[in-house]
C-alpha cells in the first residue's frame, strides 16, 4: 500500500450512507411552520429514546460533552473553594471546565496500562476540600467505576463520570454514563454515537439534579419562557441534530459491535508483543468502549513513521499530561509528578478502529505493527 492510499486515522465517508436523510431532515425542519430549531420535540424524543435505551431515570441534551460537565458541576454547586479529583492525562475539559467555574482541579496519575486514572491515586487526593470526584474513561478503556463509587461514598462526595467517549459501554452489566450521580455524552462527529456536528448529554438518576441541568441549559428558564429561576446559560440541543441521531440510533449497536470486533482483532495479535514494546489494551469486553484503539509504544514516533510508510494514519492523542499543560501549571504543586501520566505521554499512540475499515484494511494495519515490533529487539 503506498502513501497515496493511506488508510485515514477518520473516516471521511462516516454519513455518506445517510446523506439524503440529513439533507432532507434539514430541509423539513427549515421549512416547517413552528420554524422550532432548538429544544423542540425532536429533542425530546431524542432525549426518550437515549434514556430508554440506558434504563435511566433522564437524559437532559446540551450543545457539547464539555458543556454536559459544566453543566452537571454547577448543578452540584461546584465554585469557588472547591476542588475536584480529575485524571492528571486526558483532554483539556477534564481541568477546564472545574476550572471556569473557580474550583481546583486536583490533578490524579493514572494506572500505566489501561490510562484511566488510577483509583488509589483519586482516594489520596481527597481533601476537606473536595467536591467531587471525576473519573473519565479513556480510549476504549472504561474507568473502575465500582471502585471510585466506593470511594465517593466512603468520603462523602459528588461522582461524575465523564463518559464522554464511552456511550455503548458496558461494565458489569451496567451501562456507561450511568455509573455516577451524573454521566456525560459527547455527540461530536468522531465518537461511537457521533452526528454531523457536535452536541452532548447529561445522564442522571437524580430529578432534582436533571431538573436544575434543563433549566441551567436554557438560560436559567423553568416552566415558563422568559421566566429566569437562576443564572444559566445557552447550552440547548439542535432540531436537526436530534432527528438525525433518532435516524441512526437503531443502528448503532451494529456500527459498536464492528469496533469491537476489530479491536478483538487487533488485540489478539498485538498481546504477543509485550516484550517488544507494543503494548495493547487489556483484552475482553467487559468495560470497553471501542471508541479509539490506543497502543502504548517503547518507541511511538518510530512506530507512527513505519505505519505512515505503510499507508497507515494514525493519531497522538494527548503529547502533554495536564500537569504540563501551561493552561494547568498552576493547578500542578511544585514537586508533584505524575509519572504514569508522562508515560503514556510519551508512548500512546492510536491506530484506526472505525465501523467503516474492511477486513482487509483492519488485517493490513495489524500486520504492519506486528512487522515493526518484530523487527525490534525484546524489551
Amino acid at each position: 500500500m503506498t502513501r497515496q492510499e493511506t488508510i485515514p486515522f477518520f473516516a471521511p465517508d462516516l454519513f455518506e450512507a445517510d446523506r439524503e436523510v440529513l439533507l432532507d431532515l434539514v430541509r423539513g425542519i427549515g421549512t416547517a411552520a413552528e420554524q422550532k430549531f432548538i429544544l423542540g420535540e425532536r429533542t425530546a424524543a431524542f432525549e426518550e429514546a437515549l434514556r430508554a435505551t440506558l434504563g435511566a431515570a433522564d437524559v437532559v441534551a446540551c450543545s457539547s460533552g464539555t458543556s454536559a460537565l459544566t453543566l452537571v458541576l454547577t448543578a452540584m454547586g461546584v465554585g469557588p473553594g472547591d476542588e475536584v479529583v480529575v485524571p492528571a492525562y486526558g483532554c483539556a475539559p477534564l481541568g477546564n471546565t472545574v476550572a471556569n467555574l473557580g474550583a481546583v482541579p486536583v490533578l490524579a496519575d493514572i494506572d500505566p496500562v489501561t490510562m484511566v486514572v488510577d483509583p488509589a491515586e483519586v482516594e489520596s487526593a481527597i481533601t476537606g476540600r473536595t467536591k467531587a470526584v471525576m473519573p473519565a474513561h479513556m480510549f476504549s478503556v472504561m474507568a473502575d467505576m465500582p471502585r471510585m463509587r466506593d470511594i465517593a461514598r466512603r468520603h462523602g462526595v459528588r461522582l461524575v463520570e465523564d463518559s464522554a467517549v464511552a456511550q455503548g459501554g458496558m461494565l458489569d452489566g451496567r451501562p456507561a454514563g450511568t455509573w455516577g450521580e451524573a454521566g456525560v455524552f459527547s455527540f461530536v462527529q468522531v465518537k461511537t454515537f457521533g452526528t454531523a456536528g457536535e452536541g452532548g448529554a447529561v445522564v442522571t438518576e437524580d430529578p432534582e439534579l436533571a431538573c436544575l441541568v434543563r433549566s441551567l441549559r436554557n438560560h436559567g428558564q423553568e416552566g415558563q419562557r422568559f421566566r429566569h429561576q437562576r443564572v444559566g446559560c445557552n447550552s440547548r440541543f439542535d432540531e436537526v441534530q436530534a432527528a438525525f441521531l433518532l435516524h441512526r440510533l437503531p443502528g448503532f449497536p451494529e456500527r459498536l459491535e464492528r469496533r469491537a470486533r476489530i479491536a478483538d482483532y487487533y488485540t489478539e495479535r498485538f498481546t504477543p508483543l509485550l516484550e517488544r514494546g507494543v503494548v495493547p489494551p487489556p483484552p475482553g469486553r467487559n468495560g470497553r468502549c471501542f471508541y479509539v484503539y490506543s497502543l502504548l509504544a517503547d518507541e511511538r514516533d518510530a512506530l507512527k513513521e513505519h505505519l505512515a510508510a505503510h499507508g497507515v494514519a494514525s493519531h497522538v492523542y494527548y503529547p502533554l499530561p495536564l500537569p504540563h499543560q501551561p493552561a494547568f501549571a498552576r493547578f500542578a504543586p511544585r514537586g508533584r509528578r505524575w509519572p504514569h501520566a508522562v508515560a503514556a505521554s510519551r508512548r500512546q499512540l492510536a491506530i484506526p478502529v472505525n465501523p467503516h475499515l474492511t477486513d482487509a484494511e483492519t488485517e493490513h494495519i495489524a500486520d504492519t505493527v506486528c512487522a515493526f515490533a518484530e523487527g525490534r529487539r525484546s524489551t
